[in-house]
């Protein structure tokens, strides 16, 4: 198995080209796999420069409706008009950043999906869980276990009464059978990584071998004490799962650092054109219904 990030916030050993997104490259026994598109067609180069070969891909996964996940999709299918890809149906909303105040006219920034991507013809709109074969399949969270993240709470999305907190109803959860276990990938964890990992071992029994995800705790300005907190407890709940854990992006840094601090060799920062390297997996008899 091959796990290759192809855009990310940082500069890599690579030295790949870096921008505000994810994506990632994933080889599997079954499939070769894009699980989001980054921000632009700037994936399209770092693939090439990897020497990845965009037409063998043939499948698509966009974890949620953000552009800096979905801005490289309409590039990419000017290069392979054959991959599948799957989207939930809510990944279409009008999706907004709320900047504060002080922008004015410009504070609800627009962060969705360039909506053409509705129209290629490669599109499969979900809704809910999906199992896409034996090897591959995706849930959603309906409910949350814990609350949500402080940096999500600015995020918004816009019907015709208004703007309002966005539930996060157009996240999706890639899910990859292993021999090892199982794989989660999630993009940015809009709904908590706990929740999310709830909502997992609800569906499949089981801890996963492996977590890579955003975790979505960067903020611009230095963290509140309430913050912080919530962070190291984040760090500490995970840090009792018999999982290897891969962030990155909207993690931000200083909170990956935060977080390593506390959770050791359980957790790794990957950056922009980083092959993932997971190790054999020593846990595999306890993560059995556990």
């Amino acid at each position: 198995m091959k796990i290759v990030n192809l855009v990310e916030n940082t500069e890599g050993e690579s030295k790949c080209e870096y921008a505000h997104g994810l994506s990632f490259y994933v080889e599997t026994d079954k499939h070769k796999l894009l699980v989001d598109a980054g921000p632009s067609d700037i994936m399209l180069r770092n693939a090439q420069k990897l020497g990845i070969d965009i037409e063998d891909i043939d499948t698509v996964i966009l974890s949620h409706g953000h552009y800096d996940h979905s801005g490289g999709i309409i590039p990419f299918t000017k290069l392979n008009t054959k991959a599948n890809i799957y989207l939930q149906k809510t990944a279409q909303g009008d999706f907004f950043a709320d900047d504060g105040k002080d922008k004015g006219d410009e504070r609800y920034r627009y962060i969705g999906i360039d909506k053409e991507i509705m129209n290629l013809s490669q599109i499969k709109i979900l809704e809910g869980n999906y199992k896409i074969d034996d090897e591959l399949s995706l849930f959603t969270i309906k409910s949350r276990s814990h609350k949500l993240p402080f940096t999500n709470k600015r995020l918004l999305i816009k019907d015709d009464t208004g703007y309002m907190q966005d539930d996060f109803v157009h996240e999706q959860y890639l899910v990859i059978k292993t021999e090892n276990g199982n794989i989660l990938i999630s993009g940015c964890a809009h709904n908590g990584i706990l929740s999310i990992l709830d909502e997992y071992k609800k569906i499949y029994g089981m801890q996963p071998y492996a977590v890579i995800s955003g975790f979505h705790l960067m903020k611009k300005s230095d963290y509140t004490d309430e913050e912080l907190l919530e962070i190291i407890n984040i760090a500490k709940d995970l840090k009792k799962y018999n999982t290897k854990f891969i962030t990155c992006h909207c993690t931000g840094v200083p909170a990956y650092s935060v977080m390593k601090n506390i959770m050791g060799k359980k957790l790794e920062y990957v950056h922009s054109g980083d092959e993932v390297k997971l190790q054999p997996n020593k846990y595999k008899k306890e993560l059995i219904k556990k």
